[in-house]
């Protein structure tokens, strides 16, 4: 029974991310598909390249909620119950991680647009959200940090979402968090950065486009 119910948070989580809101945003307020544009992204750092700041901050909230939403079902769904894995018992925890991750999954690779979505950063930190805030507000205030003094939203997505995953570290060594919360930040950084992999070779080449600058 319990196989089942992650099967369905699994699914309903991926679902959930393929959500795109970036899309639907940008074809109801201009008739445009975003796609078109810029990066060719439906995350809200190209939405905020084609239609400005009020449309990509409603983008980057709707996408931040998914992520949290998803880890969210989990718990509901789950309940207190475990699963054992050979010898480890693996409780909500598990689902919330498979969730957050499948969530951010759907965000980049959405079955609604052909699977092709966003990078994945305003979900991911909506499933830390969720997991651990600690995490997600010291990687967030690191995306923002990086992200205006550089002015690179690549860079600051990329600081950011390992800055979670280092701060996790030391929780996780030191202080006892669980470590199913460093494991959705391993694998969601590692994600993340792979799909950023363009904006890097842009970034060494002295070739990446600016956070102000307008898409075309």
């Amino acid at each position: 029974m319990l196989i089942v119910k992650l099967l369905l948070v699994v699914i309903v989580s991926y679902i959930l991310g393929s959500i795109p809101f970036g899309y639907l945003v940008s074809h109801r307020g201009s008739k445009i598909d975003i796609r078109s544009f810029g990066s060719g992204r439906t995350g809200a750092t190209n939405v905020l390249r084609t239609m400005g700041r009020k449309a990509a901050l409603l983008v980057a909230t709707l996408d931040v909620i998914k992520g949290a939403s998803a880890v969210a079902f989990a718990g509901m769904v789950i309940g207190t119950e475990a699963l054992a894995f050979g010898t480890n018992g693996m409780a909500i925890l598990f689902a919330q991680v498979l969730a957050g991750l499948a969530a951010v999954a759907g965000h980049i690779w959405p079955v609604f647009l052909k699977f092709r979505g966003g990078r994945g950063v305003a979900t991911f930190f909506g499933g830390m959200i969720a997991l651990c805030p600690v995490a997600a507000i010291f990687g967030g205030e690191v995306l923002i940090i990086g992200a205006g003094l550089s002015g690179f939203a690549s860079l600051g997505s990329i600081t950011g979402v390992v800055g979670a995953y280092a701060l996790l570290v030391p929780l996780t060594l030191i202080s006892g968090f669980p470590t199913e919360y460093i494991i959705y930040a391993v694998i969601g950084s590692l994600l993340i950065t792979i799909m950023h992999r363009d904006n890097i070779k842009r970034l060494l080449a002295g070739k990446e486009r600016k956070l102000n600058e307008k898409a075309r």
